[in-house]
């Protein structure tokens, strides 16, 4: 049997070499050898970037001190505080009142409530991003830099989508803000640090790496697309610097995947990318505006992938388009899957609305799509979702059956800020309050409310009108999902079908 391998070659040619006669031999020994070497050495490619991995002693001693240096004074601790109003558990108690006096009774016991997060000035004039689950329903922020100095803060914008944040400095100084990095030249592989306040303990830096990128992560927040690290993140965290090994933000830390509340090595981040956009927003308004492209969309199963033919379940999947929106002009249809966006493929139906959102309104976007086993490519410019009909967002009376709803009449722009699929009609119940009237009687959220008492409801103030003057019999008729649900009261009797 013969066995033949480049380094066998490089012998043979130092063999030869000794028995060339002629004088350009040293020549032609010097070309097949470099020839030969060539050989046993990767090709190189120009357009990737080499990267170099510690080869002695002193390349392994090298520290994270001087890139911590730089990027920790951006990164601020968070500290929420909001007041909680609870009624005494003493209120309408006999006993307690006839020995009390009825001092305990309706009486409103009001405490604080604190949380404690991370942020990161990304701007020298004061703003700082954090996660929205950090400040939700405070009433006062601060932030304590990481040289003991503290600052009260306005809450600018809240996007609850993205779980994002946006505070200001109430004082206008010169604050040490970190430079934005590029999401999406990041790679699994790459070095990482994370600086936050986990457990309050003060300000801690771990490293890691990125552990994946596009990573879905369902109930974090609307997007579902984050990097993965393995860098410590804890409690306290949240909010925090994600940064690479240029200084530069990669992302803020949000969540963990844990049982015990502690780190396991599986953090997410949400893309610097998508922090951009957030910031971007806060300069023009207090909320986020998303593209709108009339279609809906679900996941590509292996069933699924398997009927179109698909070697594996990726994409998106077109299950519907609004006449006249821009999916329909451009040429898209149900059935149709959307496997790239500006040539960024799309690994699952979760990255769509960061792909958007990254793009922005008034964006060009070419999406590569597979229709009937071909693949075709689609462009257009993005919108924002239209406002079809007035919104009138009203809350329902708190003695009527619907007390407690928030609803609004249904268009484009009112479907996409609930998260809403679909492209229907009507007046869409987009809140209802625990233990409210409206919960005990069965409504929630995304119910279309379309009779009461056999009456048509036409919009939401005539909803109102009608909520204002029910007694305890009535029927409600509403729309969930596609089926005819009916909710009747007779005095003390409450029953629910189907039609």
């Amino acid at each position: 049997m013969r066995v033949f391998t480049p380094l066998v070659s490089i012998f043979a040619l130092l063999f030869l070499s000794t028995s060339m006669p002629v004088a350009g031999a040293d020549q032609k020994f010097e070309n097949l050898f470099k020839d030969a070497i060539g050989k046993l050495l990767p090709a190189k490619n120009e357009n990737v970037q080499q990267v170099k991995v510690p080869v002695s002693m002193g390349q392994i001693q090298l520290s994270f001190a001087p890139l911590v240096k730089q990027v920790a004074p951006s990164v601020v601790n968070v500290y929420a505080s909001r007041k909680i109003v609870q009624r005494s558990p003493f209120a309408g108690d006999p006993f307690f009142e006839r020995f009390f006096g009825g001092r305990g009774k309706g009486r409103l016991q009001k405490r604080h409530q604190s949380s404690l997060g991370s942020g990161v000035i990304v701007d020298a004039s004061g703003i700082i991003v954090t996660n929205n689950h950090v400040i939700k329903g405070a009433d006062s922020v601060k932030i304590s830099l990481s040289d003991g100095r503290e600052f009260e803060c306005e809450i600018i914008l809240k996007d609850e989508k993205s779980d994002l944040a946006i505070l200001k400095t109430k004082e206008i100084q010169n604050f040490p803000a970190i430079t934005m990095g590029d999401s999406e030249a990041v790679e699994v592989g790459d070095l990482v640090l994370a600086i936050g306040n986990p457990f309050g303990v003060g300000q801690t830096v771990t490293s890691g790496i990125v552990s994946a990128v596009a990573r879905s992560r369902r109930g974090i927040n609307d997007f579902g697309f984050f990097l993965q690290t393995d860098a410590s993140i804890n409690p306290g965290n949240s909010g925090g610097a994600l940064v690479d090994m240029n200084g530069h933000l990669i992302g803020i830390n949000t969540a963990i995947f844990s049982k015990s509340g502690g780190s396991n090595g599986i953090g997410f981040a949400i893309p610097s990318n998508m922090v951009r956009v957030v910031v971007s927003s806060s300069e023009t308004g207090s909320k986020v505006k998303r593209p709108w492209i009339g279609a809906s969309f679900q996941a590509v199963t292996s069933e699924i992938a398997d009927s179109l033919g698909m070697a594996r379940p990726r994409g998106a999947l077109v299950v519907g388009v609004v006449t006249g929106g821009p999916a329909h002009n451009a040429g898209m249809s149900a059935g149709d899957v959307i496997i790239a966006v500006n040539e960024q493929p799309l690994q699952h139906l979760d990255a769509m609305g960061y792909r958007l959102t990254t793009i922005g309104i008034g964006g060009l976007a070419s999406f590569k799509v597979l229709s009937k086993g071909k693949e075709k490519t689609v462009s257009m410019k993005l919108t924002a979702a239209p406002e079809t009909v007035p919104r009138e967002v009203l809350s329902m009376p708190d003695e009527s059956a619907l007390g407690g709803s928030v609803v609004a009449n249904l268009s484009p722009a009112i479907s996409q800020e609930i998260g809403m699929p679909g492209n229907k009609k009507g007046v869409v119940v987009m809140r209802v309050a625990r233990r409210s009237p409206a919960a005990q009687n069965g409504l929630r959220p995304f119910d279309i409310v379309r009779e009461i008492n056999g009456e048509k409801i036409k919009s939401s103030k005539h909803l109102l009108e009608i909520a204002e003057s029910l007694s305890d019999h009535w029927e409600i008729m509403v729309d969930r999902k596609g089926r005819e649900l009916v909710f009747a009261r007779q005095g003390g009797f409450f029953r629910q079908f189907l039609r």
